[in-house]
């Protein structure tokens, strides 16, 4: 009988999942030039969009921007791949301003996949991963199912929502990750017996129905853009303006309402057969009707799957009800009363962490080399996923190279604050990003996202020098077109009123210069323009930052002033490694907080659950006895 033989193989760093997350980490990885293998359940299922088709919207579009000025793909690949692009929230203030773009979501997994396959130094591997590998505190490899080992010097997990995950509607219950792929089942035991502590949690999504049984008559259009602009800043705008497609409003009823609560007691989330904790803020249209009881509808988004399918989305209605009860709740929906599903609707049940457990490099304190991000860290949504696989991808391929990982802060990107929420707030179910979220939202808006972080991209080498120098251009004519605004006297002449009355402007009453006139409401840089004479042709992307930071000037001076407050307990770093059981005159539930979280910030310490300004007056006054 002959010995069983089994693979052994090698590389820098393993990434464990192929959704967004895991996408962004092999990316980054490759591209920084260290040897990368991407595992996954389906080599099908890589940048599956599993519920809705889209990217972007309300601090979405942020993170799309961040990820693409740190060097990631997302931004990239949607803007090879939408159907429809819009602006949201354009009437209100530049910093909530943010993109939403629907996907065809088969052109966005196959670009996507392309772009993988043709990364060097990256393999792609269809395999379960079920054993993560570690000797004394550090992380050295992983197993497969087929018994193959992969010895690496970092490893990313990035398994979404495929852990053990269970898929329910009514009292069907399928063990399957999302669209009934193959769930993940055996990893779980390994990263419980190496001390990772893991919860349940739960998302859902709304059925899939045929386009041809749909009667739009019924509805509201929603149109895209007239004038797209893209995700990323290295696309051409010129290069993506096409014919988009349409989507479509309508809502729910009480009719629907009725049908809903006539039928709650056979809805598993109410039930008890779910035991998982759901999204607050993406919740199923039960649990809407249950919780707002005033509202006497909710809207239904009927969203297009792509171009070359009759499929489409049902935003707003995702459900767990039996599948008898989603026909009848989706049929009393103007324009669905003849409604054909194709795939029902479904909750999702799946094991993920509590990532209290990570530092805000997504390193696992207590497991070296070991990285985690996107929905498996207790988060929702495919650009949180994606935000956090770039950073995890980073500073996996960082800690390999022997380099200083990053972290972004609060005050630097929307990434910062989903990453440090993650890491130092208790959450009991899946986060979510918003603007609210974001204290300095001001300065950190989506136009500006490569003004704010390219520079880092650039340190860590995703950005080329080549796209740098073009960035510090733009950032060199923003600056010298807003000090020649300031430094063009304007005059109160007759023709100078004629102008500012056929704008609904006050007269001026003394001297002026342009850059106080940009500053009133109803004027902006364009509308200065036939009193501008000598003003030079500079870039659109320009024009928007110079209008934006002369119109704001005074908030966003105010909002970095609070910024250099919170830069300096930011700079105050913390060691790992510290035992706060050193530090005398701590309250004992701020020691044994600290000693949980570990801290690499005072910063970061303030912002935990239980440590109070008097706990970190008396960190304060230790750190400077001791010279910390």
């Amino acid at each position: 009988m002959s010995d069983k033989k089994f693979i052994e193989e090698e590389y820098d760093v393993v990434i464990v999942g192929a959704g967004h997350a895991g996408c962004e980490a092999a990316l980054a990885s490759a591209r920084l030039g260290l040897s990368t293998i991407m595992f996954t359940v389906s080599v099908d299922s890589i940048a599956l969009m599993p519920c809705n088709p889209n990217i972007g919207g309300s601090s979405k579009g942020h993170l799309v921007r961040e990820i693409d000025a740190l060097g990631g793909e997302m931004g990239k690949n949607i803007d090879k791949s939408f159907i429809q692009s819009k602006m949201l929230n354009k009437s209100k203030g530049p910093a909530v301003h943010s993109l939403r773009a629907q996907a065809d979501k088969q052109d966005y997994t196959r670009f996507m996949r392309m772009t993988l396959e043709n990364t060097d130094n990256l393999t792609i591997r269809q395999g379960e991963v079920t054993d993560i590998l570690v000797e004394d505190g550090k992380v050295t490899g992983v197993k497969t199912f087929s018994g193959a080992t992969y010895k690496a010097k970092a490893v990313v997990l990035c398994t979404g929502t495929y852990l053990k995950a269970r898929c329910i509607y009514g009292d069907v219950s399928t063990y399957t990750g999302p669209n009934g792929l193959q769930a993940a089942n055996y990893l779980t035991e390994s990263l419980k017996n190496i001390g990772i502590e893991l919860r349940r949690f739960k998302t859902g999504t709304p059925a899939r129905v045929d386009k041809r049984s749909i009667d739009f008559s019924k509805m509201e259009e929603q149109f895209g853009d007239e004038r797209v602009v893209p995700f990323s800043f290295s696309t051409d705008p010129d290069s993506i303006q096409k014919d988009q497609v349409s989507c479509w409003l309508t809502y729910t009823n009480e009719e629907t309402h009725n049908i809903i609560k006539d039928n709650i007691d056979r809805s598993p989330l109410f039930s008890g057969m779910i035991e998982g904790t759901g999204p607050r803020y993406c919740p199923s249209i039960e649990d809407k009707v249950m919780k707002f009881a005033d509202k006497d509808r909710h809207q239904v988004f009927v969203e297009p799957e792509g171009i070359y399918t009759n499929e489409m989305y049902l935003g707003g209605m995702s459900s767990s009800l039996p599948e008898d009860v989603q026909y009848a709740m989706y049929r009393t929906v103007p324009g669905l009363e003849n409604v054909k599903i194709v795939r029902n609707a479904y909750a999702i049940e799946y094991d993920c962490i509590d990532a209290r457990q990570l530092l805000a490099t997504l390193e696992f304190k207590n497991i070296k080399g070991l990285f985690s991000g996107g929905q498996f860290n207790g988060s929702s949504g495919y650009e949180e996923a994606a935000a956090q696989g770039l950073i995890a991808g980073i500073n996996a391929a960082l800690e390999v190279l022997g380099r200083e990982q990053i972290v972004i802060d609060r005050s630097e990107g929307y990434i910062g604050v989903l990453i440090d929420d993650l890491v130092t707030k208790e959450s009991f179910e899946p986060y979510r990003m918003m603007t609210s979220r974001a204290e300095y939202r001001l300065i950190l808006r989506q136009d500006n996202a490569d003004l704010r972080l390219s520079a880092i991209g650039h340190k860590i080498g995703l950005i080329s020098d080549e796209a740098y120098a073009k960035l510090e251009e733009k950032r060199r004519l923003i600056d010298s077109e807003i000090e020649r605004l300031t430094n063009i006297p304007v005059g109160a002449n007759s023709k100078m009123q004629k102008f500012l009355e056929e704008h609904g402007s006050e007269p001026l009453k003394t001297g002026s210069n342009l850059a106080e006139l940009i500053r009133r409401p109803e004027l902006s840089y364009e509308i200065l323009a036939p009193i501008d004479v000598d003003r030079l042709d500079i870039p659109a992307d320009v024009v928007e930052q110079v209008n934006i930071n002369i119109k704001y000037d005074g908030y966003i001076k105010r909002q970095l002033h609070q910024v250099e407050q919170f830069k300096k307990l930011e700079g105050k770093k913390l060691s790992p490694d510290f035992d706060y059981n050193m530090v005398s005159g701590l309250r004992k539930e701020a020691t044994q907080k600290l000693n949980q979280y570990k801290p690499l910030s005072i910063g970061q310490a303030s912002r935990i659950s239980g440590v109070s300004p008097a706990d970190i007056s008396v960190l304060l006054v230790y750190m400077k006895q001791n010279k910390q």
